[in-house]
């Protein structure tokens, strides 16, 4: 059945409100629940609804983003879908998707958005909606304590959209809001500048509420500054609040009428990172008084209270767990675990009220409370249908339909939605039919198809196409060739695949499906029943006789044998003895003189590893029938050579060549160790002034080195050097046939000169008996040869105008060059070459090189993960190591005895803040906390590129945790936790941005 519905595609009713009265969802577009919870609180507000709804068509037009809000809350208000696609409107605001943003500076942002759009609007209802729902105003009070008087600028109020309340210390928004409209005392360098007193005297200060909104909201300030990490934290304590406000006494003149809030909306952030989380939103419906949970794409029952009615007494306490949506990006499990709400309703005193139902959170971020209207007139609320009339709509214009247009193409798109459902299920109940209809048949079949009686006529049909049959809607026509032997009948040995059915259930088969062929209990083939019988009695026969064959043939293998009369493979004749015993030959009985049969057709020598013995006629002509049996087609591999056969002339002719190649090879390799013994060891050569020395490449005598001392196994992996003449062509320069690279150091080792380092060095000094010896071995050219002599500093100072390079020795070593330095004889020597030094070429040669270096692309580099203070040394050590570029790295992360280390593809022009962001990803440290080494060094420069910052493919850096590495050092701030996110908070792109100057924002 899951089949079939799965062939039908996806069910549209999944996709449908479960009621009427449920609100639709909002689709999370990668990191967008900020924005969600924040649109679900404001469309759920019905007086807010119809301001943006009663907007008239040609200021629609003209605000795009008013547009798109309205066209967001008509499909959220009558659509017939459970989930509404937000992405015209994120699109239109400009929003990243994929980075989290903060609820609060949205809904801030926003709302001052909506304010300069609905301005243009001439509809009362809808130009000042923002200002009426949401603004309240303020004074800042400053009285002074000498002479009593208010200052000038407690006069003038200031307006709000909202309360910011402090959580630290307190418990519940009763006592924050006493906080926040208690006096301070201001004295000492708070002194205030009284304008009457002509003199700085003490005063007191503090925040008279004028005038309150119908909607009142509270953002709580969750997030504290640590000045000792420079980061922010969430404050989690859990902070109580009530479902009823009363702020009419907090107002600073007394008002005639009650302002008594509900609570209608409860903003919640679910995690304890500052910069990462997920919003979700609890909101209260104004007509029906449920509260609903709206998680993104999910919408769930609350009740009657907006925590669940399992929390609903005012005394009883609990907890509540609020599961986190992983839908929303930059949430890890790690954080679904650790973010969990608990929410406790408890008994609240309250200055106004001995006992109201109040409740506690430790994740709620923002309230919003309503105003309870008690007044004539105000507390009724009209409720929208879905064919709202609003005034100054006439229809389409400019391609933005008003409202009511809007409307009607949410109630086209429900209709076309509901037909679709209904199509749906139309071909639902028939596919449902129809395999019912196919469970009948087979339950009928089945059950006339047991054969009762022995005597009874029967039918064979074929198992598989039995199943097939009874598990498919349409099953093909009856196949019984799988159960048929060559003969046309039912062999034995297929008993395991088929089924007899009487002869009623077959007729029943045959007539609707047809096929075949019809195979009856008298079609048993005794031709096959037959073989099988000669196979078995062939089977104990020929595995006796295999025994004594094995018997023999370890005999031959022991040397106990020896009436030997034809040659087999002795490491065949092994492998078959260890074989198990069975019932006929296998493909491994073929070959057994393959492997000593040449390529002339016959019998190889010894001396190439065809090693071979002598076996009995009887065991050979055994071996011979099976290896025929199995591949008659093969005559080479079954190649008779009786005891008299002769090896191959030719193949030992070929042998004695390679014996003296082999020999000469050898000698030559002898007589090369001796006439070069110092640089076959690889041993320093002490060197002398005024000695004609000559330069070689250091990479070409590794070479010769390996070749020469290569013997036995080492020969096959050694490789004969190249010629010389163009090895040391390749030196010079093409244009100026100057030198190309530079000559080596030397250093005073025992009171003589040596080259500080031939391994490591590109050339290396060689005498000039080396060099004449080489060019007659290896084909050189003397004239061409590099030739270099070692002159003190004296004699070099009187042949500087020479045409010869002098480069004087550099010496790393303090005491090296103090013996040089102090020796008459040996002062600052330095080395003469002809031909000289090309700089031309090596600094363009360098330029090309680096260039090269510099624009590596899509290049491994290691970052690790140091959890302690320092790194160990072995990190320190290998980032500040040379890379090695050819040396392949695992691109999987891997736990070290520090942290974890990974590979990441980078290229040159890749930046520090790209690579922070990378580390971000796949280490999870949060990019502000990335404490960047590479070896002791730190690298901040977030707007170079690697290659400017001297990273190259293999180097390892390593990366520290601020957050984590400070807070270990506060004893009440000790955590272990890594922010997991991959979308810090950022401010604001696009649209969004322009209202950032609003007076209402400042």
């Amino acid at each position: 059945m899951s089949d079939i519905l799965h062939a039908l595609g996806s069910d549209p009713f999944k996709d449908l409100r479960s009621t009427d009265e449920t609100p639709s969802g909002l689709t999370n577009l990668g990191a967008t629940c900020y924005a969600n919870s924040v649109l679900q609180c404001l469309h759920m507000n019905a007086s807010f609804r119809e301001g943006v709804f009663s907007v008239e068509p040609d200021v629609l037009i003209e605000q795009p983003v008013l547009y798109q809000l309205v066209r967001l809350f008509a499909q959220l208000h009558a659509s017939k879908l459970a989930c509404i696609d937000p992405a015209p409107f994120i699109t239109t605001l400009e929003l990243d998707n994929a980075v989290q943003q903060d609820g609060h500076e949205f809904l801030t942002l926003l709302l001052s958005l909506l304010e300069r759009c609905l301005s243009h609007s001439k509809v009362s209802k809808a130009k000042t909606i923002v200002q009426d729902l949401f603004r309240g105003s303020v004074s800042q009070v400053t009285t002074c304590s000498n002479c009593g008087r208010d200052s000038e600028a407690s006069s003038k109020t200031e307006d709000f959209y909202e309360l910011q309340m402090n959580v630290k210390g307190l418990k519940s928004l009763d006592e924050s809001l006493d906080q926040y409209l208690s006096v301070e005392q201001l004295h000492g360098e708070n002194q205030y500048n009284c304008e009457l007193c002509k003199s700085r005297v003490d005063a007191t200060h503090r925040i008279r509420l004028r005038t309150l909104p119908d909607v009142l909201n509270f953002q709580l300030k969750r997030y504290e500054f640590l000045p000792k990490t420079t980061t922010r934290k969430k404050i989690t304590s859990a902070f109580g609040f009530p479902g009823e406000l009363d702020m009419g006494c907090r107002l600073s003149e007394p008002s005639q009428l009650e302002w008594i809030y509900d609570l209608s909306a409860v903003l919640i952030h679910k995690g304890t990172a500052v910069n990462s989380g997920h919003y979700i939103a609890h909101i209260k419906d104004e007509n029906t008084g449920q509260w609903w949970e709206f998680d993104d794409e999910r919408v769930s029952n609350l009740g009657l209270r907006p925590f669940g009615e399992g929390f609903s007494s005012s005394t009883a306490k609990g907890v509540h767990n609020d599961k986190v949506s992983p839908s929303c990006a930059g949430l890890t499990h790690a954080d679904t675990s650790r973010s969990v709400d608990a929410i406790q309703p408890q008994s609240l005193e309250s200055n106004i009220h001995s006992c109201k139902e109040s409740f506690s959170s430790t994740d709620a971020y923002r309230l919003m409370y309503n105003l309870r209207r008690t007044r004539k007139n105000d507390g009724k609320r009209d409720h929208f249908a879905n064919n709202i009339q609003l005034e100054g709509h006439k229809g389409l214009h400019n391609g933005f339909p008003p409202a009511s247009q809007l409307f009607e193409d949410i109630n086209e798109m429900n209709a076309s939605y509901i037909a679709a459902c209904e199509e749906y299920k139309l071909k639902k109940e028939k596919e449902v039919h129809h395999i019912t209809e196919r469970r009948e048949e087979v339950r009928s079949v089945l059950s006339e198809a047991p054969v009762r009686l022995l005597q009874e006529p029967f039918y064979w049909v074929s198992t598989d196409w039995l199943r097939q049959w009874a598990d498919n809607i349409t099953p093909g026509g009856i196949d019984n060739k799988p159960i048929q032997c060559l003969h046309g009948k039912v062999p034995v040995s297929k008993v395991g695949s088929m089924k007899r059915l009487s002869a009623k259930a077959w007729g029943i088969l045959f007539s609707k499906y047809d096929g075949g062929p019809a195979l009856t209990n008298s079609d048993c083939c005794m031709a096959c029943l037959i073989d099988g019988a000669k196979s078995v009695v062939f089977a104990d026969s020929y595995r006796d006789q295999r025994t004594l064959m094995r018997d023999l043939a370890n005999d031959v293998i022991a040397g106990k044998c020896l009436d030997g009369a034809y040659f087999v493979s002795k490491t065949w004749l092994q492998q078959w003895v260890r074989r198990k015993n069975i019932d006929a030959p296998s493909e491994a009985d073929a070959g057994p003189t393959a492997s000593i049969v040449c390529r002339h057709g016959q019998l190889r020598p010894e001396q190439t590893g065809a090693k071979r013995l002598l076996v009995p006629e009887k065991l050979w002509h055994f071996l011979y029938e099976d290896a025929v049996a199995v591949k008659s087609d093969d005559p080479l591999g079954c190649t008779t050579f009786p005891s008299d056969s002769a090896q191959c002339s030719e193949c030992s002719d070929e042998l004695s060549e390679v014996a003296c190649f082999e020999d000469s090879i050898r000698e030559m390799k002898l007589k090369q160790r001796q006439n070069h013994e110092k640089l076959a060891t690889g041993k320093s050569i002490s060197l002398s002034l005024n000695c004609t020395y000559y330069l070689m490449p250091s990479s070409w005598l590794t070479k010769w080195r390996n070749y020469i001392n290569s013997s036995g196994k080492n020969i096959s992996t050694s490789v004969e050097p190249e010629v010389l003449d163009p090895v040391i062509d390749a030196l010079k320069c093409e244009w100026h046939s100057r030198l190309l690279e530079r000559p080596p150091d030397l250093v005073n080792k025992r009171g003589g000169l040596v080259q500080k380092s031939s391994t490591t060095d590109a050339l290396t000094i060689i005498t000039e008996n080396d060099w004449n010896s080489f060019c007659e071995e290896w084909g050189g050219n003397k004239e061409k040869g590099i030739m270099a002599t070692i002159e003190s500093s004296d004699v070099a100072e009187n042949n500087l105008g020479g045409s010869q390079e002098d480069v004087f020795i550099s010496k790393d070593n303090p005491s090296s060059q103090d013996e040089v330095n102090n020796d008459p004889e040996i002062r600052q020597p330095l080395i003469r070459i002809s031909p000289e030094i090309c700089e031309d070429c090596i600094g363009e040669r360098k330029s090309r090189e680096l260039a090269k270096k510099l624009n590596y692309f899509n290049e491994d580099i290691s970052v690790s993960l140091v959890r302690g203070k320092e790194a160990p040394r072995s990190i320190l050590e290998a980032s500040s190591a040379t890379p090695e570029t050819d040396r392949r790295a695992s691109k999987r992360s891997r736990k070290t005895s520090y942290g974890t280390s990974v590979n990441l593809k980078v290229s040159g022009s890749t930046s520090l803040y790209q690579l922070k962001m990378m580390i971000w990803e796949s280490l999870g440290v949060v990019k502000e906390n990335q404490i960047l080494h590479k070896g002791s060094m730190i690298i901040d420069q977030e707007s170079a590129t690697l290659a400017d910052l001297n990273i190259f493919p293999g180097d390892k850096l390593w990366v520290q945790d601020s957050e984590i590495h400070e807070h270990r050092d506060i004893a009440d701030e000790i955590t272990d936790q890594k922010a997991s996110s991959k979308h810090p908070e950022k401010g604001f792109q696009g649209t969004l941005l322009t209202t950032t100057t609003s007076s209402q924002v400042a």
